[in-house]
């Protein structure tokens, strides 16, 4: 298991930001807040389609904190609350020491991410909230000429694909020439796993089981080793964890063959995640995880809104900080992701990749849909979730 940090130098680097007197939540605090709101963004998401699904969760917290932090009065009352975030939160101080506890080391390669807020050129953004943006989210904060939609769908694509290396071509694909202002996300996960990781030499293909009616054949990865696994007999829903060589984990959620994983989407919330750690026990086993590449496009306006998030879309709206008597409201929060899981490093591993036991362990095989959640092992901050209905489509 990836050794981890200790909490409590998280909370040493956040008493440098921060004076102890007005520090009242902590990044841990805001850790599990963050993954109560990313499992209420999943459950709408996954809630209005059927296919597969991906979504940066994190990268989309950072993105909504840091237009929280421009906005005044019910607007910024509402993102509070759908946040899940309190006025006296320091919030931007608070991501600032999440974002350095998070974002180190080789998870910089692995998970690669953008957040950006556009504004239209009739309201320019101020020096202050630009650095604020830069220096506390990580991000970019920028006027654009919404009046020459072409042009300006380029300049957010490029960013995209400088962002995440290439890996996001074509974040946004057109533009109304009213816009106000954008949120724009992009982020891009590669797996990496602990060495050592899967074989490709032992991958091979299996039936993959869509639905009762549909079945496709997937290259299905295998490994022998000792994992970490739970069993939630309410839900009748089995957890594998994956550790990954930075610091990250991937939690596999296999509901059994008699259950629909609509079922299991519905329980997922923040301390359900932590409660499914917290009971991860090693055992010896063999595993049968498909490979799969997702790319995922999303508008959340409608989602945003079914999480009480409105009065940001509003004419209305109470945005400060951006030049001029009245702010810009949200027009669309634009996000897309993209996810690789496959054998990963095993070009390096000198050897099989797979353990050799005395007498054969169990195997489990990953052959129906089910859900993952990518998370920081050292804070638990959520980063990633999805689901796999078809892993042979994106």
């Amino acid at each position: 298991m990836t050794p981890s940090v200790p909490l409590a130098l998280v909370g040493l680097l956040l008493l440098s930001l921060v004076s102890s007197q007005t520090i009242n939540y902590s990044v841990e605090d805001l850790t599990n807040r963050n993954a109560d709101f990313a499992a209420q963004l999943y459950r709408s998401v996954s809630s209005r389609t059927d296919d597969n699904v991906f979504l940066s969760v994190f990268t989309l917290s950072t993105a909504l904190s840091a237009l929280l932090c421009t906005a005044n009065g019910p607007t910024q009352d509402q993102l509070l609350q759908g946040l899940g975030l309190s006025r006296s939160m320091l919030v931007s101080d608070l991501f600032q020491a999440l974002r350095s506890a998070v974002l180190q080391g080789s998870i910089v390669m692995n998970l690669q991410q953008g957040v950006a807020i556009l504004p239209s050129s009739s309201f320019q953004v101020s020096s202050t909230y630009l650095d604020l943006v830069q220096t506390k989210f990580g991000g970019n904060a920028q006027s654009l000429a919404y009046t020459s939609p072409q042009e300006t769908v380029d300049t957010i694509n490029r960013w995209a694909q400088d962002q995440t290396g290439d890996r996001i071509q074509e974040l946004v694909t057109n533009l109304d020439s009213q816009t106000q202002l954008l949120l724009a996300t992009a982020a891009s996960y590669q797996s990496t796993y602990l060495l050592p990781s899967f074989n490709s030499s032992l991958t091979q293909d299996e039936r993959f089981y869509v639905d009762r009616y549909h079945v496709v054949m997937v290259p299905m990865m295998f490994r022998a080793d000792k994992y970490f696994l739970a069993y939630d007999r309410l839900l009748k829903v089995g957890v594998l964890k994956l550790p990954m060589a930075d610091g990250t984990a991937m939690l596999v959620l296999l509901p059994d063959e008699d259950v629909d994983i609509s079922t299991i989407e519905e329980e997922v919330t923040g301390e359900k995640i932590r409660a499914w750690i917290r009971q991860l026990k090693k055992t010896k086993l063999e595993v049968q995880l498909p490979r799969f590449l997702l790319e995922r496009s999303y508008s959340l306006r409608n989602v945003l809104q079914t999480l009480s998030i409105t009065q940001v879309f509003q004419d209305d709206a109470d945005i400060i900080n951006m030049g001029g008597d009245k702010g810009p409201k949200l027009t669309q929060v634009y996000h897309k992701s993209v996810v690789s899981v496959d054998e990963s490093s095993d070009d390096i591993t000198a050897g099989g990749g797979t353990n050799t036991f005395s007498t054969l362990p169990p195997r489990l095989t990953i052959n129906r849909p089910f859900i993952f959640i990518v998370y920081h092992q050292a804070t638990g901050s959520v980063l990633c979730m999805g689901r796999v209905i078809d892993p042979t489509k994106k």
